[in-house]
């Protein structure tokens, strides 16, 4: 039988291919990294890692800015954090009818004081899981 080299199929490796006939990626490393690079080539985004890199910054934020469990802050210096708050996990109604918007665990709530517009920032309350999952805290919590 004659044995032919093979290179790997992946544009920045010229590793040779060992194993089975059909294999075409040296490693599970380089097969990772030629799809990428034709996803990144497509011009296509992927939009769940671009939302999660949104969501994670935001959290970030607002736990820095929220020491205690109720704060506020002025929109303009989360904003130049780059804080976005078009984009949340969930939200939570409270009796009063006010709604707060939330990355992960921490929340928030556009208000005016002295007539500037600043976030009410709140930290997520075991009570809450009810009313945003439909279950006892307990549950949510496990």
């Amino acid at each position: 039988m004659e044995r032919t080299d093979r290179i790997c199929k992946n544009e920045s490796c010229k590793n040779r291919v060992e194993g089975r006939v059909d294999r075409v990626f040296c490693s599970s490393y380089c097969k990772s990294d030629h799809h990428a690079r034709i996803l990144k080539q497509s011009g296509r985004t992927l939009f769940k890692l671009e939302v999660d890199s949104v969501l994670k910054r935001n959290r970030s934020i607002l736990a820095k800015f929220n020491l205690k469990s109720k704060t506020t802050v002025r929109k303009e210096v989360l904003l130049a954090e780059g804080f976005n708050p078009r984009v949340f996990t969930h939200f939570w109604k409270t009796s009063k009818g006010e709604t707060y918007l939330f990355c992960y665990d921490q929340g928030f709530k556009e208000i005016k004081d002295n007539f500037k517009d600043k976030y009410l920032l709140v930290i997520w309350q075991p009570a809450m899981a009810n009313q945003v999952f439909g279950r006892s805290h307990e549950v949510a919590l496990k």
